[in-house]
């Protein structure tokens, strides 16, 4: 339950600086944007080419949330409703696609499938990499929902089918609204997927622009339009977003694990299955390969010194995100009011922004404000602060939103300040999901491409930038052991991220 009250000074202030740092590359965006005069940027916005980008990526989102949405739900009711054996592992296995890039796994089906190009192509790649998003916070929330309600259903003549359509996904709607947020968000984002599926959207021409340097002004412009293609989705998303009740009273809770009749679980099955085999089996397999007509000539101390720097770099972003997130999440969950709404924008405006634009975003505050730190590791790990900070709020904002608020009441009542309160019982109950936020920036941290490139000092090289660098000589036998060495690497947070978001659920 949320109430209106009013914010200790102490959440509100860095609440606001987080809000603060995630606006700041829009101060790069007006300036390039209005360079060239007010009537240049209007032009490009009603240019017929621009109407073309925002149409294909408008239903390029549509098509990619819609399928993210059917897959993540169902894959999330398998492993938490069903009484499929080894569910654990199955969770853990379909959240694995989080340890891909898209521009690796767009790579490994164009390698296998070469006309796979175009709309299509790009649809397949990006659900397929963004499912989990939709997957884990609904697992989470399925493991939270009292079951009672679908059996009370069940008792009554309704079938299966109709109890989870009528009744279970009424209950999980909040987190299935949540995690289509973040899809659409990733979809306005991506580079790597379109480009290498050459479907033109938004972000591959912002990136041609930005490389030929001779119009940044449209660049600029067409990134504006994403910030209000992102400012629509987030309104949309609250709109829809409900409050889920929490299960009153005391006791064990209901174990939530259903035997559901094999014409409901079969087709889930089936779908958990394809979505493994596409999702993951498609660029390991590719990637293995690859891996094995290069062994003979690969340099292991630089794959081994790649490893450890972007393990590292990702340890940096993961631990400064959450300390920047942390009061963002408690001002969302407990402290509803204007301020909320205006932090919450900001923090959610620029995820929809591509890794190019906040890098060179980050560049241009750096030669202006910090010049000593340009192409230093502080700046790196601050531009990749501004892209997963929405990532970590949102984790952080609904195990506090999902925890009880009445256990902080009794804290209260006790005569415990308010900050005391949020510190030994507000916290401590919402550490799950600290945690996952924690994971999915460490896990987004070594897979970032283009801010990386941009901002990282010149003697760091990760593994994402050695992909990068091989692959565009096509020297792919040299990819493969840098792209098994970041899948096997980025599986560690990505098992953590399933595990601690729903781990309950599938006990």
């Amino acid at each position: 339950m949320s109430r209106v009250l009013r914010a200790p000074v102490a959440i509100v202030a860095p609440a606001m600086l987080a809000g603060v740092v995630a606006l700041l590359p829009l101060i790069y965006l007006m300036d390039a944007s209005l360079s060239q005069g007010f009537g240049a940027a209007v032009r490009e916005i009603i240019d017929a080419r621009t109407t073309i980008l925002l149409i294909r990526t408008i239903l390029l989102t549509l098509i990619v949330t819609t399928l993210c949405v059917m897959v993540g739900t169902i894959n999330a009711w398998l492993v938490v409703r069903s009484s499929l054996p080894f569910r654990p592992v199955l969770l853990i296995l379909l959240a694995m696609p989080l340890a891909i890039p898209s521009y690796l796994s767009a790579f490994a089906w164009v390698s296998w499938i070469p006309t796979m190009k175009g709309f299509f192509g790009a649809s397949i790649v990006l659900t397929l990499a963004s499912y989990p998003y939709v997957m884990l916070p609904v697992a989470a929330m399925l493991r939270s929902a009292d079951p009672m309600l679908e059996d009370i259903a069940r008792s009554l003549g309704v079938g299966a089918y109709s109890a989870i359509l009528q009744v279970t996904l009424k209950q999980v709607a909040p987190a299935i609204w949540a995690g289509s947020l973040l899809v659409a968000l990733y979809v306005v984002s991506d580079f790597g997927a379109v480009a290498t599926m050459r479907l033109e959207t938004f972000t591959w021409v912002i990136y041609g622009s930005y490389r030929a340097g001779f119009n940044p002004t449209r660049a600029a412009t067409l990134a504006l339009m994403l910030v209000a293609l992102a400012l629509l989705l987030i309104m949309l998303e609250k709109r829809l977003r409900t409050r889920v009740s929490q299960r009153i009273g005391s006791g064990t809770a209901r174990s939530t694990v259903r035997r559901a009749p094999l014409t409901v679980v079969a087709p889930a099955s089936i779908i958990a299955i394809t979505s493994l085999g596409f999702g993951i089996g498609v660029p390991l397999i590719s990637s293995i390969r690859w891996a094995r007509n290069g062994t003979a000539t690969t340099d292991w101390s630089e794959v081994f010194g790649t490893i450890i720097s972007s393990f590292w770099i990702g340890l940096l972003t993961g631990t400064a995100t959450v300390l920047l997130a942390l009061p963002v999440g408690i001002l969302l969950a407990r402290f509803k009011g204007p301020l909320a709404n205006i932090t919450e924008g900001s923090v959610f405006v620029t995820h929809s922004l591509p890794g190019v634009v906040v890098a060179l975003s980050v560049v241009y505050l750096g030669i202006n404000l910090v010049r000593p730190l340009y192409q230093q590791l502080p700046l790196l790990i601050f531009g990749q602060v501004i892209i997963f900070l929405p990532l970590v709020v949102g984790a952080v904002r609904t195990s506090i939103e999902q925890s009880r608020i009445a256990l902080e009441d009794v804290s209260r009542s006790l005569g415990v300040s308010r900050m005391a309160t949020i510190f030994r019982v507000t916290i401590p109950l919402a550490v799950p999901g600290i945690a996952a936020g924690g994971a999915l920036a460490v896990l987004g941290a070594m897979k970032e491409l283009p801010t990386t490139l941009i901002l990282r000092p010149t003697s760091v090289e990760t593994l994402a930038t050695s992909i990068w660098k091989h692959s565009v000589v096509s020297d792919f036998g040299a990819v493969g052991p840098y792209a098994v060495a970041l899948m096997f690497l980025a599986a560690l947070p990505t098992a953590l991220l399933s595990h601690v978001a729903v781990a309950k659920s599938v006990k």
